[in-house]
């Protein structure tokens, strides 16, 4: 009931599948200035990671984003049919040339892969070395796993043993567990499958912000005036206990 009355106006009752219901979020984030201001501090985060050599820089799932806006150069992809995007392509087979590529950007879009090997493995021959896939993903914790498994709308299992996901929808097909899974669970796994790759970094961050701003799927709580004033709050937090974020920011790198 609580996650039903809280539910966006807009996109309520959406199929998170149809392309217009991306389009709608795309219109919430914007128009949502908690929200906007929470993208705009990743997108400032993403920047300040970005490798210092030459090469293309590749947004995955796009979706309703505006990182381009900040970074012109980006190649804004996603695999449904969205209105300004670079290119429409499946992450398991990316349409770049070997060693092209000097970054790949993902902000909650690894956990929507159905098969996360593919994708690493096409993305260990595109990327240049020294070159970096910056992720931004849901996390567990103690507090985010009854937030997630009670207040949003993706699957979430902890438990499964296999790293592929159904292929119900582009955005249905998901499990918000996998980061954590691939880079906490089962981290000795990943690095023994894909040595390419470096784990420079996992930052968790955001214990309580992005809660507040109801995402795109529920109204905000708070107004954008707030956002600064909670940000400082809450970067207490991150640095008192490191282990409270409702996300992690992950750096790979591939190994020169």
């Amino acid at each position: 009931m609580l996650k039903s009355f809280l539910a966006h106006p807009l996109t309520k009752g959406k199929n998170i599948d149809d392309p217009s219901t991306t389009e709608l979020r795309k219109t919430i984030i914007r128009n949502k200035d908690f929200l906007r201001q929470i993208y705009l501090d990743w997108y400032a985060e993403i920047k300040k990671n970005l490798p210092k050599i030459d090469g293309g820089i590749v947004e995955l799932g796009s979706g309703g984003g505006f990182l381009s806006e900040s970074l012109p150069e980006l190649i804004t992809s996603d695999v449904m049919p969205l209105k300004d995007l670079s290119l429409i392509f499946d992450a398991r087979r990316p349409p770049f040339r070997n060693s092209s590529l000097k970054a790949i950007v993902m902000l909650n879009v690894l956990h929507h892969i159905p098969s996360v090997q593919k994708f690493f493995s096409s993305a260990t021959a595109i990327l240049k070395d020294g070159g970096r896939i910056i992720i931004l993903e849901p996390w567990l914790t103690k507090t985010s796993r009854w937030v997630y498994k009670n207040l949003h709308h993706e699957p979430l299992d902890e438990k499964c043993i296999e790293w592929e996901l159904p292929t119900t929808g582009p955005l249905s097909g998901a499990n918000e567990a996998l980061p954590w899974i691939l880079f906490h669970r089962d981290r000795k796994k990943f690095e023994k499958l894909f040595p390419e790759f470096k784990i420079v970094s996992i930052n968790q961050l955001m214990p309580f912000s992005y809660i507040l701003s109801g995402g795109v799927a529920l109204r905000s709580l708070f107004p954008g005036a707030l956002y600064p004033f909670i940000r400082k709050i809450e970067g207490y937090f991150e640095k008192k206990f490191k282990s409270c974020g409702m996300f992690a920011f992950i750096i790979l790198e591939k190994n020169v």
